[in-house]
């Protein structure tokens, strides 16, 4: 079997409801998983795409979180409703989704204007 084209990790990392950041798992994202599935199969990328389950991707502010690779190409706020434009506009046609892209500014960082203000010591 060839190798994949893409790689689609969608975080299903879920906190404790006392911690101090959100997490995706609680917004739905293992539903995120299913429908990613469910549309690859439906388009015949199957054997082309692997959509995983992944840990926190400490984008906790925008979640669900989904990063698709080899692109690294991050979404936030992402629904099921999204899905099938993801997996058709990115995975068909090359063309991420610019609505739910999220900005670099926001990536490998720890000063983000999504989280909230951390305290100096």
């Amino acid at each position: 079997m060839p190798k994949f084209d893409h790689h689609i990790f969608i975080c299903t990392n879920e906190r404790d409801e006392s911690a101090t950041r959100p997490s995706c798992l609680p917004q739905g994202s293992k539903k995120l998983k299913s429908a990613f599935k469910d549309a690859i199969k439906e388009t015949g990328l199957k054997h082309h795409i692997r959509a995983n389950e992944s840990g926190c991707l400490d984008q906790c502010e925008h979640g669900p979180v989904v990063v698709i690779y080899p692109e690294a190409v991050w979404y936030g706020n992402v629904h099921v409703c999204d899905v099938e434009e993801i997996v058709t506009e990115h995975l068909l046609h090359n063309r991420p989704v610019e609505r739910l892209r999220l900005p670099d500014t926001c990536l490998n960082t720890e000063h983000c204007p999504h989280k909230p203000a951390t305290k100096h010591k």
